[in-house]
């Protein structure tokens, strides 16, 4: 693709737009304001500028006002949260295309800290709206935007475990991520963990409050990353711009560590997962949040060899993964599924029976599968009768059930 690719991290303090392979970064807060006498908007710094000037109202906490169908009223006019978040994001996206001479990006991949089916289908429709095929959009998590940043790296920062602590004003979260060799295809695993052991970053400007973290976050690296080898430790986030408050716990990651401090980790890494959208040569399956931990499939019977059919495998998108199978059971009242580990020494054996179904002969029932996934440890499974042609009409049949994996 010749057309621009723009990676961008949403959240509702900032949001970050990168592009493959450029080392410019835009951090804008998330925020939009509409002038008082005009139908005019600005976004992040010019905002604030505007408000303060006092011809301009403000919203900020754009994503979580569209999460929860929230409004704001602005010049008289109320606007939806979804609407906000719209104008907001049509805005900075026109920051990389006037810097880089090129029109709506042709990829667009967003990162948020956390997935969610409502909000994949929101920022689905609001890049439709902005002119961009689904088909050319990826929404993926902070985890996910975490892999690839790293991957881009050098082999020696990715060669053992890798881990990163990010610091922002909601809070302190520890990821960890493993490039796992020896199968069909590379795997790499990256799990976060939010820590307890919040930090108030209004504490860090004086000195008490400075050391106070320093302790908090020392201790909280020694428990997380005791007897563990690593080949580096990355350091993000707002609270990480500087690091004076941070002596201890310098000092102790940089103790054997390769330590690196950068800003704006998962638009970089979201920029990477364009550039690898837009080239569809998936190098590695990933197994994070979002993404599937297991795979899926079922035992049938084609043209007389007996097969695995694979219904979802591990590293799939499970917000975005919808099978649909019909199969005709033959001398069995269940339908059943084989759950395989990543590993694939661990497998677990999932059945449903057709309570309900009408009896028939042996092989005049057509069952219609429908999998989806509510969470990546959460499958619905949906079961109903077909028939069989004009012999065995179709009844109203139907099963429901949500499976544990």
């Amino acid at each position: 693709m010749d057309g621009l690719l723009a990676g961008v991290d949403l959240c509702d303090e900032y949001t970050q737009i990168n592009c493959p392979e450029e080392e410019k970064l835009w951090t804008v807060p998330t925020v939009i304001c509409r002038n008082k006498n005009a139908d005019e908007w600005y976004v992040g710094e010019e905002a604030y500028a505007h408000t303060l000037k006092g011809d301009g109202i403000i919203v900020d906490k754009l994503l979580n006002l569209a999460l929860r169908d929230g409004t704001a009223t602005l010049g008289g006019v109320r606007y939806e949260g979804k609407e906000l978040l719209f104008l907001f994001l049509e805005r900075i996206l026109k920051l990389p295309a006037q810097e880089y001479q090129k029109g709506k990006p042709e990829y667009l991949v967003i990162a948020v800290k956390r997935l969610e089916p409502r909000l994949n289908r929101m920022l689905r429709e609001i890049a439709l709206r902005l002119g961009i095929p689904k088909e050319q959009v990826q929404i993926v998590s902070h985890s996910e935007g975490f892999i690839y940043y790293t991957l881009s790296q050098k082999k020696e920062v990715w060669n053992n475990t890798v881990g990163m602590f990010d610091l922002s004003e909601v809070g302190l979260r520890y990821y960890e991520m493993k490039v796992q060799r020896g199968m069909k295809k590379v795997m790499v695993v990256a799990e976060y963990e939010d820590l307890e052991e919040g930090v108030n970053l209004d504490v860090l400007k004086k000195p008490s409050g400075g050391h106070l973290a320093d302790r908090i976050l020392t201790s909280c690296a020694e428990r997380m990353m005791a007897h563990k080898a690593y080949s580096a430790v990355f350091l993000t986030g707002k609270g990480f711009l500087n690091q004076d408050w941070a002596e201890n716990l310098m000092k102790y990651l940089c103790s054997r560590r390769k330590v690196y401090i950068e800003q704006g980790i998962f638009a970089r890494g979201a920029a990477c997962r364009a550039q690898e959208g837009a080239q569809e040569n998936p190098s590695f399956t990933c197994i994070c949040d979002g993404r599937l931990k297991t795979t899926v499939s079922m035992k049938v019977l084609h043209r007389g060899q007996e097969t695995d059919v694979t219904v979802a495998a591990a590293g799939d998108c499970w917000y975005d993964r919808v099978s649909v199978i019909d199969v005709i059971p033959d001398r069995q009242n269940t339908v059943d599924f084989v759950v395989t580990s990543m590993d694939s020494r661990k497998k677990k054996l999932i059945s449903i029976p057709l309570e309900g179904f009408p009896k028939r002969p042996d092989r005049t029932t057509r069952v219609q599968i429908q999998v989806m996934f509510l969470d990546e440890r959460t499958m619905e499974v949906t079961l109903r009768d077909h028939g069989f042609g004009e012999l065995f009409p179709a009844s109203n049949a139907l099963i429901r059930q949500e499976v544990m994996l």
